[in-house]
């Protein structure tokens, strides 16, 4: 079979799964939910999961781990002290880019 029909399944199966995971619960569930645990547990779920993708990409993104560490330790103390997101974000990385210069032309 060639590559571009091995395309067009793969990507027709995706787009069926990627329909039916949203459909689904609009289909399923007709009321509104009030149970307190489901409504808690549906409010978490997209922090939890931009977590989960989020957090091991910062240490796999640096070519130290110690300049990962120093700047996901600034992004969490900046944003403990409500910065906005965009000094968060721009703080954080002006730490790892200083310490990444320190680890390599200091330390070596």
């Amino acid at each position: 079979m060639p590559d571009i029909m091995k395309f067009f399944i793969y990507l027709l199966v995706m787009a069926g799964v990627t329909y039916l995971v949203r459909m689904i619960p609009l289909v399923l569930i007709k009321k509104k939910v009030t149970n307190r645990f489901i409504k808690s547990f549906l409010y978490y779920v997209p922090y939890s999961v931009l977590a989960v993708m989020t957090v091991p990409a910062i240490f796999s993104a640096t070519s130290y781990l110690i300049s990962a560490v120093i700047g996901f330790a600034v992004a969490l103390i900046l944003s403990y002290m409500e910065k906005s997101l965009i000094v968060v974000a721009s703080s954080a990385c002006a730490a790892v880019l200083v310490t990444e210069i320190v680890m390599r032309y200091v330390v070596l």
